[in-house]
This record gives structure tokens, C-alpha cells and sequence, in this order.
């Protein structure tokens, strides 16, 4: 049985990979363009100030929640769905499996149609038909599974960074320094929780799915490190880069503000790889989701989702504020469930498969709908409310049913 993504096991010893490899593939994921775009509309409507304190204080609960996930992932080896076994059982865990497999293919099909948009803008080429060749691209480099993730990313990363810089220091430029940039006022204003569950709902889904990358991390501590620098650093860069072209230009769509900047031929190439090492990594991460309820090979599976990502591209692309709405209150119990079930029941990871696993846990699955209502209720940041819900109540609803 093919599972050279380990999607049915430990990863072993013998298959982990060193800090920078790691990190290569981390940034790859965080480094996306869809976060220039969520970063152009919120330096719509946010002063410079506020900018900066959504941003960091998004990207900080990223990097705490995504950090502790990474620790799990690491110190036992396995990914998100294999992880779920233990909380939810082992066919409890198909719902985050559904989940957060189903978000991952929706991120793909945004990512592609944010690629060939500017690029039928640019050349007057069909979108329909530059969405189906890229599409179909992109789908088939995950086959090579981590080693094909960690390839385009060392490529990936450095280019973006140096794309994104350069874009920042012409939007400065054009604004007539950084004092008049900072001086400008809110089109579209917006309330600044709103806009920190916008910096976390960008990356919440990708989040909770880390284990399944830095589970290849040769110690847990490394992987911390590594989730840290990769969520606070990375998407950080990504919002401020998005949001100086939008403050510059007036586009939130980072492809708009390339284009005015003259940079349309350059976004082409860079943002194409950026988006293709993203999309690589959902697609990668949608397949083990699925296979943890099928049984088949994730790889299959992963170029099956690819495609059903690429139907659904513009469909996506055209709903993507809500789409981050959307994932701000549903994944974050997820990762919320898991947290808590490691650190009550830690014993039990040693070993996989546990021999005291279920069928079905209904006190996750209850746990999960309490953080969707701590989310959709309370007042406060949405993420944080349902990642708490579902991490505070999991071990009082764990004591009630026994």
C-alpha cells in the first residue's frame, strides 16, 4: 500500500528533515499573495496604527496556536488526521478531516485564479483557459509530495521577499514618503477586532493543518521556532506588502497594484511560484485529509482535489473576504480539540495507534459546536473565542460523559 506521505503513520526518524528545510517549506506556505490581498483591504480601512496592531496581534495568535500544533505534530510524528484520532476517535476524526481537507481544496482554487487573472489581464489571454493550464500545473508537482514542496520553496521564498520589498519601496515613493503614507485615512473603515480575525481567518485553516508539515521536524522545540518565525514574520510581510500598494494605489487586489507599479511581468513569474508553492501545500494537506477517510493514497487523492480546486476557482476567488469569515469560526475548534486532548491525555501519544482509541468521541464533536458558538456569540476576536470554547470545555465535557 502506497504511503510515502506517511499518511497512515509515524513519521520516522529516518524521514525527518533539518531546521532549514523546514522553514523552506513553512515560509513557502505563509508566504501567499492572497495575504497581500487581505493585507490591501485592510490598509483600506485602518489608519497606520491600527494596521500594525492588527496585524501583529493577528500574526502573534497565529504563531501561539499554530506553535503548539507544530510541538504535537513534531514530538509524535504524526499528522492532523492521525492526531484527530485521539480526540474525535477514529471516525470522529473524518469531520476535521472533511473540514479542513474541503478549506484547503477552496484555497487551491483561489491561488490559481489569483494567478491567471493578471496574467489574461496582462497578455488578453482567455482567463477560463490560463486557469485550466495553470491549474493542471500546479496539480501535478504535489505529486513529489515534502521534497517537492521543499524544492519550490527555496526557489519561492527569496523571490517574493525581494518582489514585495521592491513594491513597497515604489508605493512609498509614489505616496511622497513615509510620512504621507502613514497620514492616510481609511476608505472603507473597519473595526479593529474585525480586522484581526481577517489576519487570522487568512491563515487559520493552513494553521491547524501544521502539524502536517513540521511533523518532518527532527525535534519539537525546532518546530516551534519554525511555526513562529514562518506565521509572525512571514504572513506579516505578506500584509504589509499588500497593504503599502493598496495605500498607494487604491487597489487591494495586490495583481491591480502590481500592474500600476509597472511590475505586472515580474508579479507574473514571482507570485506565480509564490502562489504555486501555497497551492502545492493545500493540495498536499487535502490529500491526507481525505485519505484519513478513504483509505487511499493521499497522492491521488491530492491530484483528484487539485482539479476539483481549479473548477471551482473563480467561483472562489470572486467570495474570498468571506471565504476568511467563513474560516475565522469554523477550523479554530479543530485545532482547539487536539491542543487540549494532547495536554490532558499526553500519555497516550507515545504510542500509535493507541490502544484505548474509539469510534467516535462525542465529546469532541460537542466541544467543536461549543467553540463555534464562543465564536459566533461572544464578543471579542472570533478565533480566539472559538479556539478557547472548544480547548476550555473539551476536558469538562470529557469528565461529563464518563
Amino acid at each position: 500500500m502506497d504511503d510515502a506521505n506517511f499518511s497512515r503513520r509515524p513519521v520516522p526518524a529516518s524521514a525527518r528533515r533539518n531546521t532549514l528545510a523546514l522553514s523552506a517549506v513553512m515560509l513557502g506556505l505563509t508566504f501567499f499573495s492572497a495575504s497581500m490581498w487581505a493585507g490591501g483591504t485592510l490598509g483600506a480601512g485602518l489608519s497606520f496604527d491600527e494596521f500594525f496592531q492588527a496585524v501583529v496581534a493577528g500574526n502573534i495568535i497565529l504563531g501561539i496556536y499554530t506553535a503548539a500544533l507544530g510541538y504535537i505534530g513534531a514530538r509524535t510524528g504524526l499528522s492532523t488526521h492521525l492526531l484527530a484520532h485521539y480526540s474525535f476517535g477514529v471516525k470522529g476524526s473524518w469531520l476535521p478531516s472533511l473540514l479542513l481537507g474541503g478549506t484547503q481544496v477552496g484555497w487551491f482554487g483561489v491561488g490559481v485564479a489569483m494567478f491567471a487573472i493578471p496574467v489574461a489581464k496582462a497578455t488578453g489571454w482567455d482567463t477560463h483557459l490560463l486557469i485550466a493550464i495553470s491549474g493542471v500545473l500546479m496539480t501535478l508537482t504535489v505529486y513529489f509530495g515534502i521534497a517537492g514542496l521543499t524544492a519550490l520553496s527555496v526557489v519561492a521564498v527569496p523571490a517574493i521577499a525581494l518582489l514585495g520589498s521592491y513594491s513597497v519601496w515604489l508605493a512609498v515613493e509614489q505616496a511622497g514618503g513615509l510620512d504621507a503614507l502613514r497620514a492616510g485615512v481609511a476608505s472603507d473603515p473597519m473595526p479593529l477586532e474585525a480586522a484581526i480575525a481577517l489576519v487570522v481567518g487568512s491563515f487559520i485553516s493552513a494553521g491547524t493543518l501544521t502539524a502536517d508539515f513540521v511533523r518532518f521536524g527532527r525535534s519539537a522545540m525546532m518546530a516551534v521556532v519554525v511555526c513562529l518565525v514562518a506565521f509572525f514574520a512571514g504572513n506579516s510581510l505578506m500584509f504589509i506588502f499588500g497593504a503599502a500598494g493598496a495605500a498607494a494605489t487604491g487597489q487591494a487586489d495586490i495583481s491591480d497594484v502590481m500592474m500600476m507599479q509597472g511590475l505586472i511581468w515580474p508579479a507574473v513569474v514571482v507570485l506565480g511560484l509564490n502562489i504555486w508553492t501555497t497551492n502545492d501545500n493545500a493540495l498536499y494537506a487535502s490529500g491526507l485529509g481525505f485519505a484519513n477517510i478513504t483509505g487511499l493514497s493521499s497522492r491521488v487523492l491530492a491530484v483528484f482535489n487539485g482539479l476539483a480546486g481549479t473548477l471551482a476557482a473563480l467561483w472562489l476567488y470572486h467570495h474570498f473576504v468571506g471565504w476568511l469569515s467563513f474560516l475565522s469560526a469554523a477550523i479554530p475548534p479543530i485545532g482547539g480539540v487536539i491542543i487540549a486532548d494532547y495536554l490532558v491525555n499526553r500519555g497516550r501519544y507515545r504510542h500509535y495507534p493507541a490502544t484505548d482509541v474509539v469510534a467516535l468521541n462525542p465529546a469532541a464533536i460537542a466541544a467543536v459546536a461549543v467553540g463555534l458558538a464562543c465564536g459566533r456569540w461572544l464578543p471579542g476576536i472570533v478565533p480566539v473565542n472559538a479556539v478557547l470554547g472548544a480547548l476550555l470545555s473539551y476536558p469538562l465535557l470529557t469528565r461529563l460523559r464518563r
